[in-house]
């Protein structure tokens, strides 16, 4: 960070990217030294024993040996003093690594003489041009396996440039700051992006609205990181360190808390966290309501979860086509009924009691399944998560537009690909319900979904409340950017929206993107550490956690980042000498959103969170028994606004899975009962 400039381009890595390509080059080419050097040891005086005139014999072979050494020789040195130059200075200090770019062009323009010698290699190893024959095995090997390698080494090399060019990058905006040249660039960018949609997911563009799809995730990938500087490797350093901060500002917190001697905001007393609520809202019902939703995914839920039994178990609940009935219940569905079968078995049913199930999965149009639950008495509209690629477009095309409905708050806003998700799942789901309750006329309407289904759920009950005013909703790890804060705090009355843990998706919005992208400039901007070491460090929290010492080594000291501070810029981040503090917080941060409207999470929100036990290693065997029987998860109702920041947390997608919310809500349950047992006997 800046990204590197090299050849008058802008190339998508940084001057400290080539510390550990460069290292791992370098090992490999000390082995070619090694092994070239035994082979010049051994051939080069048999080459003097060539008979053949001009360049077909032995000074061929001479020159293609001596030319190797040399060569392998000068680039490790080279790759060396690369390492060397990469690893200096931090992140932001760029002016450490000026000698990168430099060496990084003289070994672009080696590959000539490099290549030159692999075709010399090849001529004389395997076309017998060369009439200059190795009588040595090991010898004929070796120079095999080196040409060999060495041009699966340029492929290589010839990949790493495709990844890492930037069709872009050569372009001059002038100045980023200017507003007409942001705009300018925002449009080039989002072209780019969109032509990448259309070559590589090629069959989605039969999709009606697979064409808008594109554009609304190539206009939200611009708007990302429209005027900055990052490259992926930015990025990936820049959670690192988030991880980092995040737990010493945690750590501080609990030590406030604890000085301050505060009441802890989590409970595990169920009682007094639904002793407020109307009777619907209970756990026993979620439970039940989140099976349903998982029920929803179909076979590929079943094969995830039984890997190797999973064939099995779908089995006997698949239906030939030549013994379905004309009048079938099930549309969109394969051959053999395959996620019918799966929702059947997931949420043991039978066929009597689902309704009517859909099965197309296209952009914008999720599958659903309408059940009669007569254990509740209640018509369950179950409506399918994310899980293709269809429906991870739906999911990113996350710009705002108006939402109306009956008795929603004017001037409301959702999101766009959720609301027209809801929209195409109305014009099948009405006529349904209309049958469904002429047959159960007493029975309530809940409709429920977990993760993208939850969003969906929720905008489709604002449409249908007005006519089935009692409807209720059980939204599970429900995306946070979904609807306006007054239509979020009107569905607090029939939403239940349950969430685990350090769920990732309960914090995804478009506002909390943008304000994590600021967050790592920030926080890249704070460190003293280059980036190999973060990376090195980033592995080492991933095995064994985030030590104590790093908390307070990995940062700058204060004065330090006083003095690089420079209030007088309104740019995001354009060039290395501002400051990403004054350059990321400016005056007219909003007039960079990619959606005009903050949205939130709808319901009321039931947090679920795995208990804190402090002091663990240094407990007494009588202190671990007592804690074996304490509660495991701790809960509270929470508000929209405390899913607004996205953090970068060890179990932040395991969290979202259904399986993982499912367990939590079951591990609840089952303690409870375990408790209620203990104590009356």
């Amino acid at each position: 960070m800046p990204a590197l400039r090299l050849l008058g381009r802008k190339w998508l890595a940084a001057s400290d990217d080539l510390v550990f390509p460069s290292i791992f080059e370098l090992l490999f080419r000390f082995v070619w030294l090694i092994l070239i050097a035994l082979v010049v040891e051994v051939l080069y005086p048999v080459t003097w024993q060539c008979q053949s005139e001009g360049w077909h014999g032995g000074e061929f072979v001479r020159l293609y040996l001596c030319g190797t050494l040399t060569l392998q020789a000068c680039l490790m040195l080279l790759l060396a003093a690369l390492a060397q130059q990469s690893a200096r200075g931090t992140i932001s200090e760029t002016e450490a690594r000026k000698l990168v770019a430099p060496l990084l062009l003289l070994k672009v323009f080696l590959v000539l003489p490099e290549v030159g010698l692999n075709v010399m290699g090849t001529m004389w190893m395997f076309c017998e041009v060369i009439q200059c024959t190795v009588m040595d095995k090991f010898s004929s090997i070796v120079i095999q396996s080196i040409v060999l390698f060495n041009w699966v080494q340029l492929g290589l090399t010839v990949f790493g440039l495709f990844m890492v060019f930037d069709p872009l990058g050569s372009v001059d905006y002038g100045d980023m700051q200017d507003t007409p040249n942001q705009v300018r660039h925002h449009r080039k960018v989002t072209g780019l992006w969109s032509r990448r949609f259309r070559w590589a997911f090629c069959w989605l563009k039969r999709d009606e609205h697979g064409k808008e799809a594109f554009q609304q995730v190539a206009a939200l990938l611009s708007a990302l990181f429209r005027s900055t500087d990052l490259v992926p490797s930015d990025v990936v350093a820049g959670c690192v360190l988030l991880r980092v901060r995040q737990k010493r500002e945690t750590r501080e917190m609990r030590r406030i808390q604890m000085l301050n001697d505060e009441e802890p905001i989590y409970t595990t007393d169920l009682n007094k966290v639904f002793s407020e609520t109307p009777p619907w809202m209970n756990l026993d019902d979620a439970l039940h309501y989140l099976r349903l939703s998982i029920a929803a995914y179909g076979w590929p839920y079943v094969l995830y979860r039984h890997c190797f039994t999973g064939v099995c178990k779908l089995a006997k609940h698949l239906t030939c086509c030549c013994c379905r009935p004309k009048n079938s219940i099930v549309t969109d569905d394969n051959c053999c009924l395959c996620n019918f079968a799966g929702v059947k078995y997931m949420a043991n049913l039978s066929s009597d009691e689902v309704i009517f199930a859909s099965f197309n999965n296209r952009v914008f149009e999720l599958p659903f399944c309408v059940i009669a639950d007569h254990e509740r008495e209640a018509i369950v509209v179950a409506v399918r998560g994310s899980i293709s690629l269809r429906d991870i477009f739906t999911d990113f095309s996350a710009g705002s537009e108006k939402f109306e409905a009956e008795g929603v708050p004017e001037d409301t806003a959702a999101h766009k690909g959720m609301s027209m998700g809801a929209a195409k799942m109305l014009r099948r789901l009405v006529p349904v319900l209309d049958r469904a309750f002429q047959q159960y006329p007493t029975y309530d309407l809940i409709l429920t979904g977990h993760s993208l289904g939850a969003g969906v759920a929720v905008l489709v009950a604002l449409k249908l409340r007005p006519k089935y005013p009692h409807l209720k909703v059980f939204a599970f790890s429900t995306p946070a950017g979904l609807i306006s804060r007054e239509a979020a705090r009107y569905t607090e009355s029939f939403v239940l929206t349950v969430g685990v843990g350090d769920d990732l998706v309960m914090r995804l919005s478009v506002h909390s993107i943008e304000n994590l992208r600021t967050k790592i400039i920030q926080t890249i901007h704070a460190t003293k550490l280059p980036k190999y070491r973060i990376m090195l460090n980033g592995f080492g929290y991933a095995l064994f956690g985030v030590p104590t010492r790093d908390l307070e080594s990995t940062w700058r000291r204060p004065e330090d980042l006083e003095a690089q501070r420079c209030d007088d810029s309104d740019a995001l981040l354009t060039v290395s000498t501002v400051s990403a503090e004054a350059a990321l917080l400016s005056r007219n941060v909003f007039a960079r959103r990619f959606s005009s409207a903050r949205l939130f999470t709808p319901g009321r929100i039931l947090h679920i969170m795995r208990r804190k036990r402090m002091g663990i290693e240094n407990e007494t065997e009588e202190e671990r028994k007592v804690r074996t029987q304490e509660p495991t998860y701790e809960m509270r109702w929470a508000c929209p606004e405390d899913f607004m920041e996205l953090q970068v947390m060890p179990r932040m997608l395991l969290d979202h899975l259904p399986e993982n919310v499912h367990r939590t809500i079951q591990t609840v349950l089952e303690e409870r009962h375990a408790y209620r047992v203990t104590h009356l006997v």
